[in-house]
């Protein structure tokens, strides 16, 4: 196959946000996790606005039961326009949850199968182009965003990417680890990839963090792949298959990572935020002081 085979453009993003959040219990009862505000927008929006920022048309969300107001939130809501506008209120807020007719399209991933299952679910709107994934319970928070850092590098080598973070060696045992090649800059070649090892068999402590470019052979994987760590069809897995056949590589995004699936992650990606937002880091600098004085 030529270069230019693993180089076609990423226009499509595949969001998985089926998952029932029951570490968020109540909050989750009845809102997504994927709605938990982190100051004042919501977890999903942060991600499409980091795909929209690299350039991505179309957004494919694999979505389960109870999940309809992620979809709501990027629709147009009339009557809150309305009142708005007959009081005269700014319609600004609300430019980021909108998404072009036809370019927000919903799957439902019917039993919890893990990540790989949830992709799979894409396939019928993937098609043979490559596509990104995002995790939004990874919010990547950056200038550039990660995912647009991942494009760059991809104009550049092509095949198949992801992000990685470089974390202290104890605490690899909890993500997927790649074994490393030859670095050049933020690029790492990719040799493999290993899930959730013990911290003596882990090849690096370089971790994938919530973001990924792949190409449209994965889907042809993923539709035998077994069962693997946890009882899941894990990603890890049929990626790990490219790994050799295409270019492989891993980003280290220059910027930072907070798990909003935890709770503490979830608190540090609020107050992370609040303290860098012009309108708001003073104030809550000072509150902040305050509380801990």
């Amino acid at each position: 196959m030529s270069e230019n085979t693993f180089r076609k453009p990423v226009r499509k993003a595949v969001f998985p946000v089926a998952g029932l959040g029951t570490r968020f219990l109540p909050a989750t009862k009845a809102i997504p996790k994927e709605l938990l505000p982190v100051v004042d927008r919501p977890l999903i929006q942060y991600a499409v606005d980091e795909a929209r920022e690299a350039g991505i048309e179309e957004f494919v969300f694999v979505t389960g039961r109870g999940k309809t107001a992620i979809v709501e939130h990027f629709d147009t809501a009339f009557e809150l326009e309305a009142t708005m506008t007959s009081r005269g209120k700014s319609l600004d807020p609300l430019e980021p949850t909108r998404i072009q007719p036809g370019n927000l399209v919903t799957v439902r991933q019917q039993v919890p199968l893990g990540l790989g299952h949830a992709v799979w679910c894409a396939r019928a709107v993937i098609g043979d182009e490559p596509f990104a994934i995002f995790l939004p319970d990874e919010l990547m928070y950056g200038s550039p965003g990660c995912m647009k850092q991942m494009v760059e590098a991809y104009n550049e080598v092509g095949g198949n990417l992801v992000s990685v973070l470089e974390v202290p060696m104890e605490e690899v045992s909890s993500y997927g680890v790649i074994a490393p090649g030859a670095v050049n800059g933020a690029l790492t070649e990719v040799k493999g990839l290993v899930e959730k090892p013990k911290v003596a068999d882990a090849p690096s402590n370089k971790i994938v963090s919530g973001r990924y470019i792949l190409q449209p052979e994965v889907m042809g994987l993923l539709e035998t792949q077994g069962k693997g760590a946890g009882g899941e069809i894990q990603l890890t897995d049929s990626m790990a298959k490219l790994i050799g056949q295409q270019p492989f590589h891993a980003v280290t995004f220059a910027g930072r990572r907070f798990d909003c699936g935890s709770k503490l992650g979830f608190v540090e990606a609020t107050l992370a935020i609040a303290l860098d937002r012009p309108d708001l880091g003073d104030d809550v600098r000072a509150m902040m002081q305050k509380m801990l004085g």
